[in-house]
């Protein structure tokens, strides 16, 4: 059976040749993966957590892969794949950066001298034994990978076939006196289902009445809003996207009412956002309109791009300059909390960055 999941080679050697031709990487002789995010952008392989992997990148157009012996696969978008043990007899190496180093540094004929790296993950172990003019390539790299290609966006919307199965089982069984427990228990079977594999991460929200964090063994109770923050990772690609439900009852009208503000916000969005737009000026002009509802308080970021790590830019927070790109993939998350609210609402959609706008990836209900 074909997997349409399977890894695009297409894109991954696009993507290779985006890199080379960025101006902070046109004098370099080679490159240096050493995120395991980058290395799956770059060349499609995905290891499972706890794992480490590496890719170089050369000139003459040589792609070398490194991974664990557990990983080997001929369906990468890489020349020479060689492997390193990451396990013993089954137990996990804690020295996996010097083995994936050293076996990435035996299989090269030549060293380059003048190599690109992603500096904040790079081992001193390899540095010192590759003698070369380093040049810290990372912010160049994460800029590029801000632009979601087609073979991504579907392993995003994959996963977040998940997140929609999820809340649709928890607008259909969430009722006073189940446990948090419970519904971390049910819903992660729900994602394992709806993806037909273990999901690579779960999480994130799970408390009731409460802003957010790990469920509790709690019963929740009748009026409480119910936060559910739900993202699952399918082969390296991450969902994040939140929905608020008022468990066993009607929401009172203060809820409904921040309900509706919080609603307010995704027009004002899908209205002003097209590549250009300043991330940090939506970001004020959203939690001024937030702030005119005190006591009830925002209090956090807007939102982020999403793709193989869970939080990417673009980042819609005042912290940071960023600007909306075309193919950008990112998250809205506004919220309203405070215990009159029992205890709040956040409302979370994503949008990918069209030409001229942004698409409605997450269209199922909003509604408490």
């Amino acid at each position: 059976m074909t997997d349409q999941y399977a890894i695009d080679i297409t894109a991954c050697r696009a993507r290779q040749q985006r890199l080379w031709n960025s101006q902070e990487c046109s004098s370099l002789d080679s490159i240096l993966a050493t995120r395991t995010e980058t290395v799956q952008w770059l060349t499609g392989a995905w290891v499972p957590p706890f794992f480490r992997s590496m890719a170089v990148l050369n000139r003459d157009g040589e792609t070398v892969l490194v991974v664990p012996e557990s990983c080997m696969s001929e369906n990468f978008a890489a020349d020479r794949v060689v492997s390193y043990p990451a396990q013993r007899l089954a137990t996990i190496c804690d020295e996996q950066s010097e083995l994936c180093g050293q076996a990435l540094i035996e299989t090269m004929d030549n060293l380059p001298q003048n190599v690109g790296t992603e500096a904040g993950t790079m081992s001193q172990h390899l540095a010192d034994s590759w003698p070369a003019t380093w040049k810290d390539v990372s912010e160049t790299v994460l800029r590029l990978r801000r632009r979601k290609d087609p073979d991504e966006v579907v392993m995003l919307n994959r996963a977040n076939k998940a997140n929609r199965r999820m809340y649709e089982h928890a607008r259909e069984t969430l009722r006073p006196g189940i446990n948090e427990l419970e519904v971390y228990n049910q819903l992660s079977a729900v994602a394992t289902t709806e993806l037909g594999e273990t999901p690579m991460y779960f999480g994130q929200d799970f408390q009731c009445c409460s802003m957010g964090g790990p469920p509790r063994n709690r019963e929740v109770q009748t009026g409480e809003l119910y936060i559910l923050d739900l993202g699952v990772g399918f082969r390296g690609y991450r969902s994040d996207n939140c929905r608020t439900f008022c468990v066993g009852a009607e929401p009172d009208p203060k809820q409904q009412q921040a309900w509706e503000i919080l609603s307010s916000v995704f027009p004002l969005v899908e209205s002003t956002v097209r590549p250009g737009v300043s991330c940090r000026d939506l970001y004020h002009q959203v939690n001024d309109m937030l702030l005119a509802h005190t006591p009830w308080q925002f209090g956090h970021h807007l939102g982020h791009g999403v793709g193989l790590f869970g939080h990417e830019g673009p980042r819609l927070n005042p912290n940071y300059d960023d600007i909306f790109e075309e193919g950008n993939f990112f998250t809205v998350e506004p919220g309203l909390y405070h215990e009159e609210l029992r205890f709040g609402i956040r409302l979370e959609q994503n949008y990918l960055v069209t030409n001229n706008g942004v698409d409605l990836l997450t269209d199922w209900p909003l509604e408490l």
